[in-house]
């Protein structure tokens, strides 16, 4: 097994990656339910979904994803490994691990089309973080179900979104809700946060303090935590 499968003749034989989620082709026999159906901009990379509603939709604001989409933030949602299925172009994936800057194949990693670079999706340890703008929605009922929830790491950003939606300064459900996330959210947050900060001090634990923005290996949305 090259120690690279991203490169070389590896990618077309029976390659070790290919035998497991995200990448294992589903036989006929299994009955793929298919939902939607989903390709990179060129066509040769194209995949189904069997999952009606992510798990999670999110717009990801941190340096990373700027950078990485050449965009001022990142629509993404969160699947399950098992939830796709490759169609075409398996032997036409790429991968980069923006942490070491490496093209190997070590999770959590980024994995793109080598012929027209369009981002597939962001491997995780557990889950996949696939780009909605890829899928082919038949109509507005299905695109509805990938509506983002929430912005991440918005303390990032480069542009302002009064949408509504809760904003947090770093990962979702683990920062500061910040700027015009819906006011009840925030005081239930912070009702939370204070009870739990009590809690922490009456068992002797010292309080952590949160930075807004703190980035690392968990950064983003493609980060190891799906």
């Amino acid at each position: 097994m090259d120690k690279d499968q991203s490169r070389g003749d590896s990618t077309t034989g029976l390659s070790e990656w290919k035998q497991r989620a995200p990448y294992r082709v589903h036989e006929k026999n299994e009955n793929f339910d298919v939902k939607y159906d989903a390709s990179c901009h060129c066509g040769k990379v194209q995949y189904q979904l069997n999952r009606r509603e992510p798990l999670d939709s999110k717009l990801c604001h941190c340096t990373t994803c700027q950078t990485q989409h050449a965009a001022p933030f990142q629509w993404a949602a969160i699947f399950h490994k098992e939830d796709i299925n490759f169609t075409n172009g398996h032997h036409d994936l790429e991968w980069y691990d923006p942490t070491d800057k490496s093209i190997e194949h070590k999770l959590p990693c980024k994995v793109r089309c080598s012929f027209c670079h369009s981002p597939i999706m962001d491997e995780g340890r557990n889950m996949i973080l696939l780009f909605p703008s890829l899928v082919h929605f038949k109509n507005d009922e299905d695109k509805a179900y990938f509506k983002p929830r929430c912005h991440m790491f918005y303390g990032q950003r480069v542009m302002d979104i009064p949408d509504g939606l809760p904003k947090w300064s770093g990962l979702s459900a683990e920062s500061d809700l910040i700027e015009d996330s819906p006011p009840e959210m925030v005081q239930e947050y912070e009702r939370k946060r204070e009870n739990d900060r009590n809690k922490k001090m009456a068992d002797g634990q010292p309080e952590e303090v949160t930075k807004e923005g703190t980035q690392g290996r968990g950064e983003g949305a493609g980060a190891n935590r799906t």
